[in-house]
C-alpha cells in the first residue's frame, strides 16, 4: 500500500465520467433549480436563508474538527458582516470571528485567485493566538515537521492506529504551487468535480500544523461559489458531512490508501454528499417561510422585546426544552417575569405547554 502522494503519477488524478455522469447531472440541476427558487423569494428571505446556511456551515465544519462553537456568536457575526439586521448582536470571541472571516473570504470572494499568502491568513484567523490547543504551532506558513512527520491519528495512548501520513514538509513548497495553479486554471473539468478534487488534493497535502480540514472545506465552498457564479449560499456541505462523518473519513482514509490515482469512487461520494446537501436546504427554505408567516400574522399584535426575542429564537431553531428557567437566563430576568411572558404567550395560544410537567414543565411554539 502507498498513499496517493506516493504514486509515480501523483498528482495526476483520473476518473469514469461515465459512472459520474448521471449524479453529476442531477446535482446540477439541483443546484439551478434551488438557486431559482430563492432568487424569487425577495431579498429580505434570501438574507435570512443565507445568514442561516452560513451560521451552520460555520458550527458544523468545526464541530466535524470536535469544537463546539457558540451559534448567537456566529449569526452575529456573519449577520454583521453582511449587513443583516438581526436585532441586537451577540458578541463574538476572536476564535469566531477568525473562522467567519475564513468561511466569508472562501464564499463571497469565491472569483478572487487563492494564493499562498490568502491560505496563510485563513489559517492565522483560525489560530488567533498562534497554539492549537495547548500546543504552539506554526502560523501563516507551511509545517515544518519539526516534532516528525504530519500524520492523522486515533485511539489512545500507545494504541494509536494511523490512518494517513501526509507528503514531507520539504515537498510543500512545490506541492502547493502545483495545486494553486491547477486551482486557479482554467479547465475542461465540470467545477462541481473540480470542488471534489480541490478538497481531496489539499486534504492530501496536509499543508498546515492544524486546520487543514477546515480549510479544504472552504476551498471546495469556493470552489462551488464558483460553479454557481454567486456569493448567496443557500446549502451547507459542511453540515452535511457532519451528518455523515463516519462515511467522510472512511471513504477519504480509503482513498488516500489506494493504488494507483482513480479517484472516481471519492467523487461519486462527494456528488452524493452534495446532492443530500442540497436536498437539506429545503428544511432552511421551510423554516424561513415558517418564520415571515407568523411575523406577518402577528405584525399587529403587541411584544414585549423579551417575548420577541425569544420567539425569534423559537423560530430559529432552538435547540433543546424552552423552560422558565432558561427564558430567565437567557433574557436576564427574574424567574417571575419569565413566567408571565410565557404564561400571557400561553394565554394568546401562541406557545403551548409539552407533555410532562413540574419542574420538568417545557414550552414550544404552537403550530403556525
Amino acid at each position: 500500500m502507498r498513499y496517493l502522494h506516493e504514486q509515480s503519477a501523483w498528482p495526476e488524478f483520473t476518473w469514469d465520467i461515465k459512472t459520474l455522469s448521471d449524479n453529476l447531472a442531477a446535482v446540477r440541476h439541483k443546484q439551478g433549480r434551488l438557486i431559482g427558487r430563492m432568487e424569487g423569494l425577495g431579498f429580505p428571505l434570501r438574507g435570512e436563508a443565507m445568514l442561516r446556511t452560513l451560521t451552520q456551515d460555520v458550527l458544523k465544519s468545526s464541530e466535524i474538527e470536535g469544537e463546539i462553537l457558540d451559534k448567537d456568536q456566529v449569526r452575529s457575526s456573519i449577520a454583521r458582516r453582511l449587513g443583516i439586521d438581526i436585532g441586537a448582536l451577540t458578541p463574538a470571541d476572536r476564535n469566531v470571528e477568525g473562522i467567519v472571516d475564513m468561511m466569508l473570504d472562501a464564499t463571497q470572494r469565491y472569483d478572487q485567485p487563492l494564493t499562498d499568502e490568502r491560505l496563510f491568513g485563513w489559517h492565522a484567523s483560525l489560530f488567533p493566538t498562534g497554539y492549537s490547543g495547548i500546543h504552539k504551532i506554526t502560523i501563516g506558513a507551511w509545517r515544518t515537521d519539526e516534532k516528525g512527520p504530519m500524520q492523522v491519528i486515533s485511539g489512545p495512548l500507545g494504541k494509536e492506529r494511523v490512518h494517513y501520513e501526509a507528503p514531507e514538509s520539504a515537498r510543500l513548497d512545490n506541492e502547493m504551487k502545483a495545486f494553486l495553479a491547477w486551482f486557479n486554471g482554467s479547465s475542461d473539468i465540470d467545477p462541481v468535480l473540480k470542488a471534489g478534487l480541490a478538497h481531496l488534493w489539499f486534504v492530501t497535502i496536509h499543508p498546515f500544523d492544524d486546520g487543514n480540514g477546515r480549510i479544504a472545506r472552504a476551498i471546495a465552498d469556493m470552489a462551488l461559489a464558483r460553479s454557481e457564479r454567486s456569493r448567496q449560499r443557500f446549502y451547507s456541505m459542511s453540515a452535511q458531512i457532519r451528518k455523515e462523518r463516519n462515511a467522510y473519513y472512511d471513504r477519504l482514509e480509503a482513498t488516500q490508501k489506494q493504488d494507483g490515482l482513480d479517484v472516481t469512487p471519492w467523487l461519486d461520494w462527494f456528488l452524493g454528499c452534495l446532492d443530500r446537501a442540497i436536498d437539506g436546504a429545503e428544511n432552511i427554505l421551510s423554516s424561513v417561510l415558517k418564520k415571515a408567516r407568523f411575523w406577518e400574522a402577528h405584525a399587529a399584535t403587541p411584544f414585549n422585546e423579551r417575548q420577541r426575542d425569544m420567539l425569534n429564537r423559537l423560530l430559529d431553531g432552538f435547540e433543546g426544552k424552552l423552560s422558565s428557567s432558561k427564558w430567565a437566563g437567557m433574557e436576564k430576568c427574574s424567574p417571575d417575569t419569565a413566567l408571565r411572558d410565557i404564561n400571557d404567550l400561553l394565554e394568546r395560544g401562541i406557545l403551548t405547554k409539552d407533555t410532562g410537567g413540574g419542574r420538568s414543565t417545557s414550552y414550544s411554539l404552537a403550530e403556525i
